[in-house]
């Protein structure tokens, strides 16, 4: 066993503290609360790199929250018109697809678009 890998190894031996899941959360949710005191205080330089930051992680974090509700999302279709009478228990469905199939869609075609100009380099070998 390597010499710094002690901590792992007592885990490992012995488990956690009962409580640390709990400490570990109120941890987590303190945390937001000191950043938010420490954005006010911060000046200058510093506070130009921390402000681009949080608003990278925010930014991620709407993306995420974004893709979690185009999963169940639904779209209706003008497309998808059925000739005649059509039942009422699939009058709500008719024309109706995913939305996460929709933006899959377009970001194949965006990598197929991308790809397009890329020019296959050969592979050298050395001797």
């Amino acid at each position: 066993m390597p010499q710094n890998e002690y901590i792992e190894e007592s885990i490992r031996r012995f488990g956690r503290r009962l409580d640390y899941d709990e400490r570990k959360r109120k941890r987590e949710a303190r945390k937001v609360h000191k950043d938010a005191a420490f954005a006010q205080k911060v000046h200058g330089l510093k506070a130009k790199l921390y402000n681009k930051k949080r608003h990278a992680e925010k930014i991620q974090m709407k993306k995420t929250l974004k893709m979690h509700d185009e999963k169940n999302a639904k779209q209706k279709t003008d497309d998808a018109v059925p000739d005649g009478a059509v039942p009422a228990y699939l009058l709500d469905r008719e024309g109706q697809q995913r939305a996460k199939v929709l933006s899959n869609m377009l970001k194949q075609k965006r990598k197929e678009k991308a790809g397009k100009w890329n020019v296959p380099l050969p592979k050298v070998r050395g001797i």
